[in-house]
């Protein structure tokens, strides 16, 4: 059952690293983008797409983890103040 999950896993991943390679072939032509008069060097649109997937990728845990450590301190403040 382990062995089936593996190559079940690894299939998956060979099919998404392809989903993105094909993205990739595809989406050649090159853009700028300007945010708040600030503009950016002229890169293909899947550099771009790519990069704000993977910002996301690592700024949804970090905000998920910020506000799950928020939380655990506001219980206890709440629980302290309640022993008092």
């Amino acid at each position: 059952m382990d062995n089936v999950r593996r190559v079940s896993l690894a299939v998956l991943s060979l099919l998404l690293i392809l989903m993105v390679l094909v993205f990739v072939l595809e989406n050649q032509q090159t853009t700028s983008i300007v945010f708040l008069g600030w503009a950016g060097p002229a890169l293909p649109v899947s550099v771009i797409v790519v990069l704000a997937l993977l910002a996301g990728m690592l700024l949804g845990p970090l905000f998920f983890w910020i506000l799950s450590r928020l939380r655990k301190v506001s219980r206890l403040r709440a629980k302290k103040d309640l022993q008092i």
